[in-house]
C-alpha cells in the first residue's frame, strides 16, 4: 500500500500527511511538479522529526508515480461513491490531488469510474476537506480493511521541552 499525492501545494499538507505515513508504515509519493521545495521548513515541521523514519519518492511525472501500480483509488470530491464501498488490498495506491485543483481530468479519464471515491459530506455550503485529512480517512479505512499491523511493543519516547 502506499499514499500519492499528485501536485501538492501545501507544505503543511504534505508533512503532516509524511508524518502519518512514517507511522503506518506507507510509502509516500509526490508527483511533481510541487508548490514548495522538498527541503522547505514548513514541510520538515509538519513531519517533526520523523522524516528519517519515512519511505518517500518524488516522481517527475504521475505516469512514472503510477509505474507498478495495479490497483490506484481517486479520492475527489466529484464522486458518488463513498471511500467506505471500496474494498482495499495490500497492494493498493491511495492518491488524492492538490489542494486546490483535485486530481487532473487526464488521470481520472485513463481509469474506471469504480475507482473513484469521495469522503460524504452533508453540508453543501462546505465544498472541500483538508487534504491530510482526506489522507488520514482513507489510510485508515485502507489499514482496518487489509488489517492493522501490531501497535509498537513500547511507549514512544517523549519530545523534552
Amino acid at each position: 500500500m502506499k499514499v500519492i499525492l499528485v501536485h501538492p501545494l501545501i507544505p503543511q499538507n504534505t508533512g503532516s500527511i509524511g508524518r502519518l505515513c512514517a507511522a503506518m508504515d506507507v510509502p509516500l509519493v509526490l508527483v511533481e511538479p510541487l508548490g514548495f521545495q522538498i527541503d522547505d521548513r514548513a514541510l520538515k515541521r509538519a513531519g517533526l522529526d520523523y522524516w528519517p523514519w519515512l519511505s518517500y519518492e518524488v516522481a517527475r511525472s504521475w505516469e512514472e508515480a503510477f509505474e507498478g501500480v495495479e490497483r490506484p483509488w481517486f479520492f475527489t470530491v466529484f464522486s458518488p461513491r463513498p471511500y467506505s464501498d471500496a474494498t482495499f488490498a495490500e497492494g493498493d495506491a491511495l492518491v488524492f490531488g492538490s489542494e486546490t485543483e483535485g486530481l487532473p481530468e487526464g488521470l481520472l479519464a485513463r481509469y474506471p469510474e469504480e475507482r473513484r471515491l469521495c469522503i460524504p459530506m452533508t453540508n453543501p455550503h462546505v465544498r472541500s476537506l483538508n487534504l491530510a485529512q482526506c489522507a488520514a480517512v482513507g489510510l485508515c479505512e485502507a489499514r482496518r480493511q487489509v488489517g492493522w499491523p501490531p501497535h509498537r511493543p513500547e511507549a514512544p519516547r517523549r519530545l523534552s521541552r
